[in-house]
């Protein structure tokens, strides 16, 4: 079984930040990503483009430089890629944790699906991507369903349905509009949401005064068949021709895993995990969150620019204990 001080469970640009922290400071680390390099990232549309400026996304201070002032999913990909690469950072690839447990003497044992390890640290950088929040109606997982949303070409000239106001569905509409798809969007509030980029909220607005793009308010879908879909719009049910939805409902973190470990969960809406402010460190001794999972169910709390001083403020409170050393 191989030992470190640090397991960093999870290798998007958090848990790099993690990596890169530990390796400055001396200590043994390991950085576990069940996916691709910044796996979350890699599974956004294809065309996305950052609310953030390039700046905000450095790492370390690394230099990120970008065409446009808003870097786009591309650029952030080899931006991170390069950051990993220039770093010599040791990380782990397509390996998942399967289970992380500690022991008597305050050893955490993490089993994957490729290797066992212990360390006396554990940061979980996870993030909330990776798990859809469902709609809980019949039809939703017909093939045609989809919680995810890549490339517009895709849809062209098909009847689409983009459940949601956010800025995901905000971007799916509008993109597989302009690639010939009949868009409908499913909005359950009465308006597109204030938190779509301030560039996008025009457009999509005026694509719906035109009529280029239907948006049916205060409604939600009640059922998906292969060839249609059932809304309750307005307390009124309508039944229109389909045959794609884009359920962009948002996403949750892994609380399974969360509260496998020990840790706190609230009991209110947003589910907020239990942690110390001011280390990190969760109600478990040692066990450290890192990023947009600290959130729980308000993900909109999080992002990467406020959310990369918590590798410093972690790796400083874990050089200040007693047991380790810098030198």
């Amino acid at each position: 079984m191989k030992h470190f001080d640090i397991i960093i469970i999870g290798g998007g640009p958090i848990g790099i930040a993690c990596g890169i922290e530990a390796k400055k400071n001396g200590l043994s680390y390991l950085i576990i990503e069940k996916g691709c390099l910044v796996n979350s990232l890699y599974h956004y549309p294809v065309n996305m483009q950052f609310f953030s400026s390039s700046e905000l996304l450095e790492l370390d201070k690394i230099p990120f430089i970008s065409k446009e002032n808003k870097p786009r999913r591309s650029e952030a990909l080899e931006y991170y890629r390069r950051v990993v690469t220039t770093n010599e950072l040791n990380i782990n690839l397509f390996e998942t944790v399967i289970e992380a447990q500690k022991d008597k003497e305050g050893i955490f044992h993490v089993k994957t699906s490729k290797d066992s390890y212990t360390a006396k640290d554990v940061i979980i950088a996870t993030g909330f991507y990776d798990i859809p929040n469902p709609l809980n109606i019949p039809g939703e997982n017909l093939p045609k369903v989809s919680h995810y949303y890549t490339d517009p070409h895709y849809y062209a000239g098909m009847d689409v349905v983009v459940v949601g106001a956010s800025n995901s569905s905000v971007d799916a509409a509008l993109e597989c509009y302009r690639k010939g798809a009949k868009v409908t969007m499913v909005v359950r509030d009465s308006e597109i949401s204030s938190h779509v980029k301030y560039w996008v909220k025009p457009d999509i607005e005026n694509r719906i005064k035109e009529g280029s793009i239907t948006a049916l308010f205060n409604s939600n879908i009640k059922e998906i068949t292969d060839n249609s879909v059932v809304i309750n719009n307005n307390n009124e049910e309508i039944t229109i021709k389909n045959d794609f939805v884009l359920a962009l409902t948002g996403y949750r973190p892994n609380f399974v895993f969360l509260e496998q470990l020990g840790v706190s969960i609230s009991n209110d809406e947003n589910r907020t995990p239990t942690y110390n402010t001011e280390t990190m460190e969760t109600n478990v001794t040692n066990l450290y969150l890192a990023g947009v999972v600290c959130g729980g169910l308000n993900t909109h709390t999080w992002f990467i620019e406020n959310s990369r001083i918590h590798a410093v403020t972690i790796l400083t409170h874990i050089i200040s204990k007693y047991r380790y050393c810098r030198f």
